[in-house]
Parts: structure tokens; sequence; C-alpha cells
């Protein structure tokens, strides 16, 4: 019998390829952030879930670019970084009227700032010499 804990990051990793499919379609549903998550549900579910993702012919070379050299597209980053920006603003100088959350809000806001200027970019295979 499967563990209920493999039911659970199983039925995540499908519900996150689904958003990650939304993704690619919507301007400001992070595609690779999502798909990052999924594979490391399936990767904790399902081998062979986990395989099909890693190896599908488009969702996998970012999967696979992430788990080699730690890069994400340049679209991906900029729709992160201005998701974070547009988003965290709205919530910490808007959506949130105590002073104790904006502050942490806005505390978590850079903090994800931080991490995803620091990630680096995967070249376009396109633009190559």
């Amino acid at each position: 019998m499967i563990e209920k804990s493999k039911i659970l990051y199983l039925c995540a990793g499908f519900l996150l390829v689904g958003l990650a499919t939304l993704g690619v379609v919507l301007p400001l549903l992070p595609t690779t952030p999502l798909l990052l998550l999924a594979a490391w549900c399936f990767a904790n579910s399902s081998e062979k879930h986990h395989r099909w993702l890693v190896e599908h012919r488009v969702f996998g070379p970012i999967i696979q670019e992430w788990q080699e050299n730690r890069r994400i597209p340049k679209k991906a980053k900029i729709i992160a970084i201005a998701s974070i920006l547009v988003f965290g603003t709205y919530a910490v100088g808007f959506a949130v009227e105590n002073i104790i959350i904006r502050v942490i809000g806005g505390v978590f806001c850079l903090i994800g700032l931080l991490f995803v200027a620091r990630i680096p970019v995967r070249q376009d295979p396109k633009r190559a010499p």
C-alpha cells in the first residue's frame, strides 16, 4: 500500500504541473518555479512520474537545466521579480493594515527578491554561438 505522504506528494505534483501548464499561457503565473516544485513532489512520491516530467519535451529542459546547472530561463526570472514587486507592493502597501504584518511581509518580499536575483539565467540556445 502507498504511504499517505506519497499520495499527497503525487497529488501536489499533478496540481503543480496543471498550474505550470496554465502558466505557459498566463503571463503572471510562474511556470518554472511550479515545475521545479512538481519535480520535487514527484521525486518524493513516484520515480515513474518524476522521470516523465524530467523527460517531457516541453517541461523537461527547464527542470534539467535547474538540476544540472541551477539556472532558470530569463523570462522566468523577469516574471518572478515582477510578480514579487507588483503583488508584494500591493500586499504590503495596500492590502494589510497591521504595521507588524507589513514589516514581516516586506522582509519576505525582500528575501524573495534577493533569492531570485541571485539565480543565474540560462542562455537562450538559439542565440548561442
